[in-house]
């Protein structure tokens, strides 16, 4: 019974954000971006030039980490908030189902929807970087992208899982958006400067552990890390980032717990709201 309720609420959701076009438009994003990543160089060059794996690698998640948090977000924002406010989530509410298969069903949906366009978009990008460079072993870049596109999928979880958070703790969607921005912007872009330059700075008081404690305390860096970790990062604070003891096993665990946590999180504060 709640298979089927959770897989109703989650078709709802593909439904509704394939009216709103935002699966097209996200997937379009994804692709614009991963293809500007990979190709870029051969405007500059005059010619087709690909790089190297792992400077790929390297670009690909220093630019995702960006888009994918926002896009996720959005995507997830007023999934309660606006249903509140149209009358919808009430309604849902009178039916003989629980809170929980609730917010299951609207995670599964949107958890579909990042999937696909992850898997659209980098899944391409492989295919034409086989196609157009003779240099890849068509093993090692299947492998790398497959790690790249699921560290993607499990970033946007915890990031729609934030969303769903905000969602629930705001009256108006109008605070919504306002909410999910400030919190991209303190988990994108303040928490990993502040990061990159404790590691560059290379403190006294500084030692491995402390550096994986601090990557974990942010999903954002868990990403960064998960796809730069044993690959030619380069100098400076992502070689840092790339050498941490974690390990891959070490940062998908992390990146699971977060969204284990969240999604306790959100149900409990979905379980506290009135309605």
């Amino acid at each position: 019974m709640m298979q089927s309720v959770v897989m109703v609420i989650a078709q709802k959701e593909i439904k509704d954000s394939l009216r709103n076009r935002w699966v097209i438009f996200i997937a379009l994003i994804f692709l614009i971006l991963s293809l500007s990543v990979t190709f870029a160089g051969s405007a500059v060059a005059g010619h087709l030039s690909l790089p190297e794996l792992d400077a790929l690698m390297s670009s690909l998640s220093t630019v995702s980490v960006f888009i994918i948090p926002l896009a996720a977000m959005l995507v997830s924002y007023d999934a309660f908030v606006g249903e509140d406010e149209s009358g919808t989530l009430l309604l849902l509410m009178s039916y003989p189902i629980s809170r929980l298969q609730i917010l299951m069903g609207k995670l599964l949906g949107h958890a579909l929807i990042m999937s696909a366009t992850s898997c659209f978009a980098f899944g391409l990008t492989a295919v034409l970087l086989l196609l157009f460079g003779e240099t890849y072993e068509a093993q090692v870049v299947l492998s790398r992208f497959a790690q790249f596109i699921v560290s993607s999928i499990l970033l946007a979880i915890t990031f729609i899982l934030l969303g769903y958070i905000v969602s629930l703790k705001s009256t108006e969607k109008a605070k919504a958006v306002g909410s999910i921005l400030f919190l991209w912007f303190v988990f994108v872009l303040i928490y990993d400067l502040i990061l990159l330059a404790i590691l560059v700075a290379d403190l006294s008081f500084m030692n491995q552990y402390l550096i994986n404690a601090l990557i974990a305390l942010n999903p954002t860096d868990l990403y960064r890390a998960v796809n730069l970790v044993g690959s030619d990062a380069g100098s400076g604070s992502l070689a840092l980032l790339s050498s941490s003891t974690m390990g891959k096993l070490g940062f998908y665990c992390a990146m699971l717990l977060w969204s284990l946590a969240l999604l306790a999180i959100a149900h409990r504060v979905f379980q506290r709201r009135t309605l």
